[in-house]
């Protein structure tokens, strides 16, 4: 209230020497006092803009000098009425900006703990493969993703993200969940979100180092639907995720229903223990994560297919085996950044139990993958798990400025269990192991442009006819990415 007196009581005093000065003119300009007619007549010219005239000037008398005085105090009022309608506006207005960082936001008014933002992302790719006359593949342009992301805050506890996805023959929903945030170190998220496993699967899509997601992805589960318990603390050093969904196969997201009856728990916990620190060793990360919970069916809702980082399929069960038992998921993982140098390495196993009904063959079969995926910014910028954030120097026609630049490279392995040979699997017509390399250059016209190429190749053990190698898989593919 003492704050609120004083800043009403000072309009008019501030006022009234805004008007004095106004009304005095230049001090240069005067060789000699203006007189009270002269006064008046500048006075009613104030008034005329603030739309107070009265209708004619005050006599050059002590009358004037009162009338003048009374006409200046009603002026300061209407300021200050004026003061207090802005403020009032300012208070019940949303604020609403957009930035190239932040896209879209809409901001509630003070104390402003309702916020919507609505970002962007748009990924067209081209996919060409090289040397493909065994096993030829379609060369083609595509749309791989057309995300629009409406996320924000509604009040202090609740937290919430849409995500439909735009691209393909038909819309999708990635991500559609809702924080309760009772504390920093315990949130309750409902809904689908990414499972809590693959390193790099969860990853932003707009932030992986290569255009596809490695081998190790294959094993790792995808968006899921669920309840999960999520939280950090330690000074954000420690963070994890834990939760109950309705389970998925390796590399693919949970469809719409749970379609077993059976649930999956997942987990992970991440430590960074020199986050807060100054030295070579705040960037590093890393920790563990596992998933367990039982399947039971047939077909691809409960048996995975495994692909290349090209995106072929090389791997898949035959039509009659199920799914029927545990299926457990661990996987060691760690990232370190520093300065323009990153690296994210993991291994992941899964292992699901299977059945061939016909002959009453059962076994537990375990895959296995992992990889090593560095990259190094030419240009100086710092790399980082949520890619490199903006150019020190944005790309500009006609100007020094080129953008950043980086180079990537990534090396893996994915393993069949070889007792799923030839009994759950076919030897002559898919691989047991695919081994892939890639490199890559990112080229960050600015916050929100990326061009991407990259070259991968995936040699094969079996998959062919009488015990022969597939043949391997040589790809190259191209990216124009834009986010808000």
């Amino acid at each position: 209230m003492r704050n609120d007196r004083t800043r009403r009581s000072s309009v008019p005093l501030l006022a009234g020497s805004a008007l004095a000065c106004a009304l005095a003119g230049p001090v240069q300009a005067q060789s000699a006092p203006p007189t009270v007619e002269e006064l008046a007549r500048r006075l009613q010219a104030i008034e005329q803009r603030l739309g107070t005239a009265s209708a004619t000037p005050a006599p050059a008398d002590a009358n004037g000098l009162a009338d003048l005085d009374q006409r200046l105090r009603v002026i300061e009022r209407r300021l200050e009425l004026q003061a207090e309608e802005a403020e009032a506006k300012a208070a019940s207005t949303p604020t609403v900006s957009l930035s190239a960082s932040k896209g879209l936001a809409v901001k509630s008014p003070p104390p402003g703990d309702v916020e919507l933002r609505l970002r962007g992302l748009v990924q067209a790719d081209g996919r060409f493969y090289i040397d493909d006359d065994a096993v030829p593949q379609n060369d083609t342009f595509l749309w791989r993703r057309a995300q629009l992301n409406l996320e924000g805050n509604w009040g202090p506890l609740l937290a919430f993200r849409l995500t439909p996805e735009l691209a393909g023959d038909s819309v999708t929903l990635l991500d559609a969940w809702i924080d309760v945030k009772f504390d920093p170190r315990a949130t309750l998220r409902i809904g689908k979100t990414k499972s809590p496993v693959g390193l790099e699967r969860l990853q932003a899509s707009g932030a992986t180092e290569l255009i596809e997601l490695g081998l190790p992805g294959e094993l790792a589960p995808g968006r899921d639907i669920g309840l999960q318990l999520q939280g950090e603390f330690a000074g954000s050093t420690v963070n994890y995720a834990l939760g109950v969904y309705n389970g998925t196969v390796d590399g693919r997201d949970a469809v719409t229903t749970n379609p077993d009856n059976n649930f999956e728990f997942a987990g992970r916990v991440f430590v960074e223990p020199w986050k807060n620190d100054s030295n070579a060793f705040s960037g590093l990360g890393f920790g563990i994560a596992g998933s367990s919970g039982d399947k039971e069916g047939t077909g691809n809702n409960f048996l995975p297919r495994y692909r290349t980082p090209g995106q072929v399929q090389f791997f898949n069960y035959r039509s009659a085996v199920l799914a029927d038992g545990e299926h457990t998921r661990w996987s060691p993982q760690a990232y370190w950044y520093r300065n323009a140098f990153g690296v994210i390495g993991e291994y992941i196993s899964s292992r699901q139990e299977v059945l061939l009904p016909a002959s009453g063959a059962r076994e537990s079969l375990d895959h296995r993958a992992w990889q090593l995926v560095a990259g190094y910014v030419l240009t100086g910028e710092d790399a980082g798990y949520r890619g490199v954030a903006r150019p020190n120097h944005p790309f500009t026609v006609g100007s020094a400025g080129w953008g950043a630049w980086e180079l990537v490279a990534r090396y893996g392995e994915l393993d069949i269990d070889d007792d799923a040979f030839p009994v759950f699997a076919d030897p002559n017509a898919v691989a047991r192991n695919a081994t892939s390399w890639g490199l890559g250059v990112n080229w960050y016209l600015n916050a929100n442009f990326k061009l991407v190429a990259n070259f991968t190749q995936t040699e094969f053990d079996g998959g062919a006819p009488a015990g022969a190698d597939r043949e391997d898989e040589k790809a190259f593919f191209t990216r124009a990415q834009f986010s808000f």
